[in-house]
């Protein structure tokens, strides 16, 4: 959902790169072109799934110029017929105006309605999508927006799309990859107003579609555990040559397993951001999220429900490194936390 997820009444309901980066390396904005690009698995293992939602459905750069103005409220109006009038978003000018739930607006109200270039959301768009369509960075997208937990789009949805500068669409498209806060925040395809996510099922069996969403859990039960035991080779933050690591690195043997830290339902598997090889992402309520990176074999779904303890995959050496390793993240929102600080003493 977003931030004004109650306006389904009167308006439409609504990492910097995880592992190592280089901190003068720019983040990649968006990719205009309308064919995903290939998958690469780096020779992960992982069970049969279809592509991601934002390579499966891209989307069509049709956002409408709005001008900035001025709108005199009638009796009967709503912020939905009113976003539909003018094509800003409702969400946008219930921003403007300082309007707060349940967003009542009266005769003769004098309503501001920023201008600015407007997307409107349609069935099974991600943000991941949106922003490569626009060349533009879907972190900005979310911010401008005012986007926040679980970030599931709704069908109608119009955002307010960032000012893109001089460089040119196609030196944005040069520059576009996902990393994991595209994938925790912009991941998810959207759905209708009326429509729930689906639930996690127990089971690795069951293959959701691409354009299915995924319910997470409302709120985290119990503490992180350890993901696997291992020496530690990479510790949270700016390392001695001027990288960022997002999350800390284990040293384990080749096929060890990789346990799920928290009960959670995974919300990514895929191969999707090569430094990291075969990636699980598990959301586990009130804004928590953890990554384990680097795994040779995957062993859940998209979809599934898992426990704390469960094993999830297999080690390997996948991505951009040269012994078998895990990649370990812990997220509260779109901030990564220093494992170190939720995990128990080693």
């Amino acid at each position: 959902m977003v931030r004004l997820r109650n306006l389904a009444i009167t308006l439409p309901a609504a990492a910097a790169l995880a592992g190592c980066i280089p901190p003068s390396a720019p983040r990649g904005p968006g990719n205009v072109t309308p064919t995903a690009p290939a998958r690469q698995n780096s020779g992960v293992r992982t069970l049969p799934a279809p592509a991601p939602a934002w390579e499966s459905r891209p989307v069509t750069a049709d956002a409408q110029l709005v001008p900035a103005t001025t709108y005199v409220v009638r009796s009967g109006d709503t912020l939905r017929g009113i976003s539909n009038r003018t094509g800003a978003g409702s969400e946008a000018i219930a921003r403007a105006n300082g309007l707060q739930p349940p967003f009542t607006i009266f005769p003769n109200q004098r309503l501001t309605i920023p201008g600015g270039r407007y997307h409107t959301v349609h069935a099974g768009e991600t943000g991941i999508a949106i922003a490569r369509a626009y060349g533009v960075d879907w972190g900005r997208i979310v911010a401008i927006n005012d986007l926040e937990e679980p970030y599931v789009l709704r069908t109608g949805m119009r955002l307010l799309l960032p000012e893109t500068g001089n460089e040119t669409l196609e030196e944005r498209a040069a520059r576009f990859h996902v990393d994991i806060d595209d994938i925790v925040t912009g991941g998810e395809p959207a759905i209708a107003t009326n429509e729930q996510p689906v639930q996690p099922a127990a089971s690795s069996a069951r293959v959701l579609p691409s354009d299915a969403a995924v319910a997470e859990p409302a709120h985290m039960r119990g503490s992180f555990a350890w993901p696997a035991h291992g020496q530690i080779i990479g510790r949270f933050g700016p390392g001695q040559s001027g990288e960022r690591n997002d999350g800390i690195k284990i040293a384990v043997p080749l096929d060890s397993s990789i346990l799920a830290s928290a009960d959670g339902v995974v919300a990514y598997v895929g191969s999707d951001i090569p430094q990291l090889g075969g990636v699980v992402i598990l959301k586990h309520g009130d804004g928590w999220t953890t990554v384990y990176g680097h795994i040779g074999q995957i062993l859940v779904q998209r979809g599934q429900a898992v426990q704390r303890g469960q094993t999830i995959g297999l080690s390997g050496e996948s991505g951009f490194v040269d012994r078998p390793q895990l990649h370990f993240e812990i997220r509260k929102g779109r901030d990564p936390v220093d494992p170190l600080t939720r995990l128990p003493p080693a």
